[in-house]
């Protein structure tokens, strides 16, 4: 979503999107003219009408589980935008499981109790998460 209208999205999708995604998106971009979405999520930027780069990520309950805000001139990692949606929906389908930080489907998840605690070195290390 950005504060650019259909007609551009449509015209860097087709231009340049394209080119870069084989067979385009395969989801809608949406238009927030005027940013007034972006205003609710406090992305836009009023003196420069734009929506800064923003990603939320809003489970099924309507729940928001992560955010990332990045400067204009600072690219994203769409992995770890993958990894992030993999190990919520891991989370949501496993209750009482926490996943680690660099977590990845098939890797080891957390059982998160007070028997836990003090011990989680004992099964994940830093170095799991790279």
């Amino acid at each position: 979503m950005s504060v650019d209208s259909p007609y551009t999205h449509k015209v860097w999708s087709e231009g340049e999107l394209s080119k870069i995604v084989p067979g385009g998106l395969p989801y809608p971009m949406l238009s927030d003219p005027g940013g007034r979405i972006g205003q609710e999520y406090m992305v836009y930027d009023e003196e420069n009408g734009v929506d800064i780069r923003g990603r939320f990520l809003i489970d099924p309950d309507g729940v928001l589980q992560a955010i990332e805000i990045l400067a204009p001139a600072v690219g994203r990692n769409v992995a770890e935008m993958i990894r992030q949606v993999k190990a919520c929906a891991y989370v949501r389908e496993n209750e009482g499981e926490a996943t680690p930080a660099g977590w990845e489907p098939g890797k080891q998840a957390l059982k998160p109790s007070p028997e836990l605690a003090g011990k989680v070195c004992e099964i994940w290390s830093p170095e799991m998460a790279f």
